[in-house]
């Protein structure tokens, strides 16, 4: 977070110029005014006197940050937040990052100009000590992703524990080789690789860094691993996708290709969206109770924006359960 020093150091100013500047004094020169203006803006600093009437301001305005809109994932999400804000008056502002560092940094603009009253970040691409000098404009607290130097509530699950069951169900069926497709490398995907991690060197299995993928998002992207692993001498007899719409992907390309889905090929999903119980077969998922973790998140965000409850650095901790279909 910076101070009047770094903008005096930015300005090539001193401290005492920018102070008089700060508070209109009169004897300053334009190109001195004009010198310190710039830097505040470069910088993002607000003094704190305007930063306190910013705060002060209320928009009924709440922004969520999510990284692809398309994912049904954050649409279920959405929804809840959006229905339980509305009934308490507020809207929500949607804002896709697209998985961009610097996207998710534009919109907290949106903050720092005080157009919303607060921001959930239900992806998270930059680390906490980016967006931490953002907290002085209003309320930010994560929902889902999370990073754990934050200073701030987090409404989220426990990931590992969601890789780990999923993981281990898959052994339980009896099979030893068993791959596993994450995200990038966002708090949600790398959990969850650890909880799979955890799961397979439990039963004494060494990993196999061949049957581990990255950035596998989308069907498409399921598509493209079934097609990779059927080249493969010793391919993996089941995966853990850590996505319901990777599952899919991977499943119907393995039926394209004649595999039988569990009896060649066993395939445990994410999320429990209804792409699940659409395919045939319906697929093993872990459930993540979207809806109830999109109206708690907000739920949080009004009680901390009313005054009614503290944004500090604690864990908002929801359940989930592996629910088990056809393809295991």
């Amino acid at each position: 977070m910076y101070t009047i020093k770094d903008v005096a150091q930015k300005a090539g100013l001193s401290q005492a110029t920018v102070s008089r500047v700060i508070n209109n004094h009169p004897y300053v020169s334009e190109e001195k005014k004009q010198a310190v203006q710039k830097a505040m803006e470069e910088l993002g600093y607000v003094p704190n006197s305007s930063a306190q009437r910013l705060r002060n301001i209320k928009t009924k305005k709440i922004a969520v940050l999510i990284s692809r809109i398309v994912n049904p994932f954050f649409s279920q999400l959405v929804d809840a937040m959006e229905q339980k804000a509305a009934r308490h008056g507020y809207q929500l502002i949607l804002c896709n990052t697209r998985i961009s560092p610097d996207k998710e940094l534009e919109y907290f603009q949106l903050l720092q100009s005080k157009q919303v009253d607060g921001i959930i970040l239900a992806a998270a691409e930059n680390k906490w000590e980016a967006i931490a000098p953002y907290t002085k404009y209003g309320t930010v607290i994560y929902c889902n992703e999370y990073d754990p130097d934050a200073t701030v509530t987090r409404v989220r699950l426990d990931q590992i524990e969601g890789g780990y069951i999923g993981t281990k169900h898959l052994l339980d069926k009896g099979h030893w080789k068993i791959g596993y497709c994450q995200g990038n490398d966002s708090s949600v995907s790398v959990n969850r690789r650890k909880g799979y991690l955890k799961a397979i060197t439990e039963a004494g299995i060494e990993p196999n860094p061949a049957w581990m993928f990255k950035d596998v998002f989308t069907v498409e992207n399921g598509r493209e691993i079934f097609r990779h692993i059927v080249t493969m001498d010793d391919p993996p007899t089941a995966f853990f996708t850590g996505s319901d719409e990777v599952a899919a992907g991977m499943i119907k390309e393995a039926q394209l290709n004649g595999w039988c889905v569990p009896d060649d090929l066993a395939v445990v999903g994410f999320d429990n969206q209804p792409i699940a119980t659409l395919m045939d077969p319906q697929f093993t998922t872990i459930n993540q109770f979207t809806s109830d973790i999109g109206e708690k998140a907000m739920e949080v965000m009004l009680e901390i924006i009313e005054g009614k409850r503290e944004n500090k650095a604690e864990d908002v901790l929801l359940p989930l359960e592996l629910i088990e279909r056809q393809s295991t």
